[in-house]
């Protein structure tokens, strides 16, 4: 049974009716025929169903459509054709900052936001101190939220959404924000809950985070859908590939050229690293001393042909003993 059902959605955005202008220049460029509305497609027959446990990447270029779907999954826009159907709760981190005040504290946020998402007082008393230490909060709990760091923020925007379980959880370039454990931090906590069986969407720019964690992708290209599947590593190559590129698959045959394209020009920038680090050390073993040149060489042969060294007498010369 589908979790999320999106069927053949379009979003339109109208600009220079009544609604954007205001009534009286409406009135106005009527009167003197000056009146022109521009339609503009955000998203056009989007198709796609998430089971629960699934994790959906969503990728494209910037422009693609992506955050707008996003939102018409939440129920923030509707679409101008098409159906989505989400079942059970949904905790949305669209934009990190949305649902907080500014002049309210920490703890007054962690509440306010925790009742939106429809959880009762008696939950988040409960959830509060996890929440908070997720969060590395524990000193700014009465700090206003204006005072927090960028990094504050959405360290306590992504535990909230996360820890108050949700039935679906929709993140957006929001696992790529604070410092390095914070990420590390986050991308286990998904890894934790997808395991629960939640079901999720993510849109990311980092194609690592997509591999690691998603096992399904939809790639969209100006409101265009290239692509719904569960071959993941496969598009995710593809999809590197074109941004290298620049060439958009018209069918599988393109996918797969994409993909391979992408895997040698891969073997080729490891050869080539291989290949300058190799010359580095051998630098080293022509100038370096002998006790430089010595680890070096080891260096050498344990990438090249790890069978000729005796590990044990190796490590025993590395740590100083006498061989």
């Amino acid at each position: 049974m589908a979790i999320i059902d999106c069927n053949n959605v379009s979003i339109r955005y109208i600009t220079g009716d009544f609604k954007s202008i205001g009534l009286k220049e409406y009135v106005m460029r009527k009167l003197t025929r000056n009146f022109h509305v521009k339609e503009f497609w955000a998203d056009k027959n989007i198709t796609f169903q998430l089971e629960k446990g699934d994790m959906l990447g969503i990728v494209g270029s910037n422009g693609a459509g992506k955050s707008t779907l996003l939102k018409a999954v939440t129920g923030i826009m509707l679409p101008a054709e098409g159906t989505v159907k989400v079942k059970g709760t949904i905790a949305a981190l669209l934009e990190l900052a949305s649902g907080f005040d500014g002049d309210m504290t920490v703890r007054e946020n962690t509440y306010l936001r925790g009742a939106m998402l429809g959880y009762t007082r008696e939950f988040l008393d409960e959830m509060y101190d996890e929440i908070i230490g997720f969060a590395e909060l524990e000193d700014f709990q009465e700090y206003t939220f204006k005072q927090l760091s960028s990094g504050m923020k959405s360290r306590l925007a992504f535990s909230i959404a996360c820890l108050v379980a949700p039935d679906v959880l929709i993140l957006d370039e929001v696992l790529s924000v604070g410092d390095g454990a914070f990420r590390k931090k986050s991308g286990d906590k998904m890894k934790e809950i997808l395991a629960g069986g939640i079901t999720g969407i993510l849109v990311s720019h980092s194609i690592d985070q997509i591999r690691e964690l998603c096992n399904k992708i939809l790639w969209l290209d100006h409101g265009n859908q290239i692509a719904f599947t569960d071959e993941t590593e496969l598009y995710c190559d593809a999809y590197e590939e074109f941004l290298f590129t620049k060439k958009l698959p018209k069918n599988r045959d393109d996918i797969f050229k994409l993909a391979q394209g992408f895997q040698k020009r891969q073997e080729k920038e490891r050869a080539a690293k291989a290949k300058k680090e190799t010359q580095r050390l051998e630098k080293i073993l022509e100038e370096g001393k002998k006790d430089t040149a010595t680890d070096a060489a080891i260096s050498i042969i344990r990438k090249s042909h790890p069978e000729l060294l005796d590990e044990d007498k190796v490590n025993a010369y590395l740590r100083g003993e006498q061989v």
